[in-house]
């Protein structure tokens, strides 16, 4: 069944698959991706797909994104915003450009749950979860884009992946010498933008070596340098810089390669927002380009001896603040065939992270002062040095100092695969995936300059000290996450290769290794507010000062909780089986079954360290799931056609929500059903036309109320109706209630036309509405007085953000009949008709949409951009 001896076959059934064949579909590891052709590669009616879209007939539900929508976006354009066009994906960009970010989910999951991996190495952040849009690889070296729907491979080196994979594939060196540039500029095009500069420039580079030698040695190099302005505010740029390169050695004629790649991006970007919280979002559309508050320009507060100066608001404006990161990766890819049967896949890469997100605080001079104690550190979110910080030889000011989160981590990864094809119709695999990362969060204090500007945006660099040189830290965690993972799988072919059979079963071990150096005050949040963070050489007096109490009987606690460290250990059998049916060359049906783990992230286990390690209220329970994937597929050279039905269980259903500094708290919905379907049809009447719709209904169920703290008929939530006490117990009505940020309907298609030198696409993708929180609650006027005497008021238990459409266009002209082979002019128009929207939101299990934490992003309003593409 080697991939080597069924390309004559396939090519031979059909002679549109020859092209897809000569580069194989890669999925998630090497190992998986030689399995999975094995499968593919025999089924008709293969190919590139029609119009850029491909349905692989395999078990599981997925869908390929190619070069040919990829090289139609925008230029620099995120990956996570392209494959917008897959059935059950929705992307908000906080921009047009794909520098700045954006909320994701898949079938209704936020990024967390989805396992976003380049080149079969995992993204997601190895602490959270998160996946970082905007520091995605550049799409002109992007061969594909495989998009799983609620499963992942079962080597995926991955402790959270419940809701689908995103499995971005660079492309293999090509065997001809060759130099390509892009150079783009764009703006914003709206008439009410104002005079601020928000154009966008972009150069990228690629020099491919060719075959350097008999063995057919090839590599490429490439560099882009992109820069934007605020999308909305007066304030704000956006820079980004990244390199790129693979060295690629095939080994014989059979497929077998070695591969070396390396990969660096490094942004410096402010954060982009909105002047609105949920509430005050009015649709107004002249309101969205704004000039920031709190000074700009401006001047920090000046120092006066003999004073306490108090701060001002200079450089503390939310659009000020900075949100760099330093990402890199070295990935090797290697594939040997030891015997004619035996194969063996081995993956492995380092990556390294450098990265913060948060804004500003006023740092006390003086030193803090509690119940005794006396002392520097950070307690309660703020600092206390002891200290002069301005200079004026007193410590009794108030001084604005930048304080953001730091995160650094070293991530190692290996998957290794041995496949054996028993004969040519069965076929086994074992697989081992190891994921070790080094997570280490800190919070040090810089200072700023007199314009409210930071010295360095890393104050990691350089952090301010104590009058005894302590580093201070508004958190100072040191985590390790560390997987092993086994797995084994069968493939199996019947009724003369009719029915494909797949069974596999997976054992992850996964173990979190916690050390918390900050006193636990709380079990709040992530953020500095629920730490007191204190040097060491002061540790033992704060103890004393505010001795920890447990009282087993009420589950409640006082004082801090002792810094310290915790061994967590998750582990789960998970199998997974699916078959694909044949009933016709045209048609098949497809079935498959997964159960699968989220492992509770370290936010939500450092917030338990309030509870005592033996304590059962100290256990995450980690979130497991069942779903069934259910699939009719047609496939023909004209015609490509998917309807997919699935449904998902889940036990323990954890949701984490941010605010606009990242901070994390965390809820465990109980039991939560899901479910819907996805629909897609491809369809190429005549060659020059190529025509795709797709669609999803998602429906989420959660089936129980949650516990809360109270329930105060007064508050928004109470008037609304939306909570009650039972048995001296509080609870929110989350039952029956769709989760947040989740579409319940997505739709929408691509046409394209191919002229001769021309190309004209038009795309458009309608999102429904989406609820703020798990309560679904809405802004609405209610009756606070009597029936006599009605007092109409505004209450606020959360929002419901209408749906919008976005329709994109793409013009491509090839520029051969001047002369140029390889080069072509194309122009990009996004958000065509310039539609207003609620984009991104932080929201939460019930947050207000009057709360300063439910903010939210407009959506990226029309923008138009012209690339030259040159080529040698």
């Amino acid at each position: 069944m080697k991939l080597t001896s069924l390309l004559s076959t396939a090519t031979s059934t059909i002679a549109v698959g020859a092209a897809f064949l000569a580069v194989p579909a890669f999925a998630q590891s090497t190992g998986s991706a030689d399995f999975d052709n094995t499968i593919i590669v025999t089924g008709t009616h293969i190919g590139e797909g029609i119009a850029g879209v491909r349905t692989p007939d395999s078990p599981k539900a997925k869908v390929e994104i190619g070069q040919e929508i990829i090289g139609s976006q925008r230029a620099g354009q995120s990956v996570n915003e392209i494959i917008n066009l897959v059935p059950g994906v929705s992307f908000t960009n906080n921009d047009p450009w794909g520098s700045s970010g954006g909320s994701f989910t898949i079938r209704g999951f936020d990024s967390s749950r989805i396992s976003q991996t380049f080149d079969g190495i995992p993204l997601n952040d190895s602490g959270n979860y998160a996946v970082y849009s905007n520091q995605q690889v550049d799409g002109e070296i992007i061969e594909r884009v495989n998009v799983n729907l609620g499963s992942t491979d079962v080597d995926s080196p991955t402790a959270a992946a419940v809701g689908g994979t995103v499995n971005i594939n660079t492309k293999v060196p090509d065997e001809q010498f060759g130099v390509m540039t892009s150079t783009s500029y764009g703006d914003i095009v709206a008439k009410d933008s104002g005079g601020e500069d928000r154009s966008y420039q972009r150069f990228f580079a690629k020099v491919e070596t060719g075959e350097l030698n008999s063995s057919g040695t090839r590599a490429y190099f490439t560099g882009s340098f992109a820069r934007n302005g605020a999308t909305f505010a007066n304030y704000g740029k956006v820079q980004k810089k990244q390199f790129n390169t693979k060295i690629y050695q095939p080994l014989g004629d059979n497929g077998d390669f070695i591969s070396i790649a390396g990969h660096y991006n490094e942004n410096r970007n402010n954060f982009g927002g909105s002047p609105f919280t949920a509430g005050a979002f009015s649709g107004d559309k002249s309101t969205r380009f704004y000039d920031i508050t709190g000074g700009y320009p401006c001047t920090v507060a000046a120092a006066t001896p003999g004073v306490a100066d108090a701060t001002n608001s200079c450089g503390t404006s939310f659009e000020r603040r900075y949100n760099p990161s330093n990402t890199g990766n070295v990935r090797l890819a290697s594939l040997f065939h030891l015997t004619e049967k035996l194969t063996l896949s081995v993956d492995a890469a380092y990556q390294y992270t450098k990265a913060n997100g948060g804004g500003t605080t006023g740092a006390y001079e003086r030193e803090y002062t509690a119940n005794g104690f006396t002392g520097t550190g950070n307690y309660g979110g703020s600092f206390y040095f002891g200290r002069d910080l301005n200079g004026d030889g007193d410590l009794l000011d108030r001084v604005t100092l930048l304080q953001p989160s730091q995160t650094k981590t070293n991530r190692y990864v290996a998957i290794t695969n041995l496949a054996y094809e028993i004969n040519d119709t069965n076929r086994i695999r074992l697989s081992y995936s190891f994921d070790r990362a080094h997570h280490r969060q800190t919070g040090a204090a810089g200072f700023l300059k007199a314009n409210g500007e930071p010295f360095d945006v890393f104050p990691i660099n350089d952090p301010l000290t104590d009058d005894a040189g302590n580093v201070l830290q508004k958190r100072d965690r040191n985590s390790y996450a560390t997987l092993h993972k086994v797995a084994a799988e069968y493939l199996g072919r019947f009724f003369d290769e009719a029915l494909t059979v797949q069974l596999g079963v997976a054992a992850p071990f996964f173990k979190r290794d916690l050390n918390q150096n900050c006193f636990t005050t709380s079990t709040g949040g992530s953020s500095g507010a629920f730490v007191n963070c204190v040097p060491a050489d002061q540790a033992a007096a704060y103890a004393a000062a505010n001795p920890y109490v447990y009282n087993a009987t009420t589950g409640k606690a006082t004082g801090a909780a002792l810094p310290q460290s915790r061994k967590l250990n998750y582990d789960k059998i998970l199998p997974n089986v699916g078959a694909t049916f044949r009933i016709t060359p045209e048609v098949s049906i497809a079935g498959s079954y997964s159960k699968n783990l989220s492992v509770p992230s370290t936010d939500t286990l450092y917030n338990s360290f309030y509870f005592p390690a033996n304590d059962p209220s100290s256990y995450r329970t980690p979130e497991t799931s069942d779903s069934f994937d259910l699939s009719l597929r047609y496939s023909t050279p004209m015609v490509q056609a998917a309807l997919t039905g699935w449904y998902s269980s889940y036990n323990n259903r954890l949701v984490t929500a941010y605010d606009i500094d990242g901070n994390a708290t965390d809820t465990n919905l109980g039991k939560v059903k899901k479910y819907g379907v996805d629909a897609s049809v491809s369809v190429r009447p005549v060659q020059p036309l190529s025509l795709y719709a797709f669609g999803s209904w998602i429906k989420s169920e959660i089936q129980d109320d949650v516990v809360t703290s109270a329930c105060s008929a007064t508050s928004d939530i109470g008037r609304a109706g939306l909570c009650y006490t039972q048995d001296g117990v509080s609870y929110l009505r989350t039952a029956g209630k769709r989760e947040r940020a989740a579409p319940e309907w997505l739709f929408g298609g691509r046409a394209q036309l191919d002229l001769g030198d021309f190309q004209f696409g038009a795309q458009a993708k309608y999102t429904g509405s989406r609820f703020l929180n798990d309560i679904n609650g809405e802004i609405q006027t209610v009756n606070t007085g009597t029936d006599a005497a009605p007092v109409m008021t505004t209450i606020y238990p959360g929002a419901k953000f209408k749906s919008y459409t976005v329709v994109d266009l793409n013009l491509r002209y090839k520029l051969e009949s001047l002369g140029l082979a390889k080069s072509e002019i194309q122009l990009n128009v996004t958000n065509l008709f310039d539609k207003y929207y609620v984009g991104s939101f932080s929201g939460g299990l019930d947050t207000l949409s009057s709360s300063t934490n439910a903010f939210v992003n407009f959506g990226s309003p029309r923008a138009v951009s012209a690339t030259l593409i040159m080529g040698f």
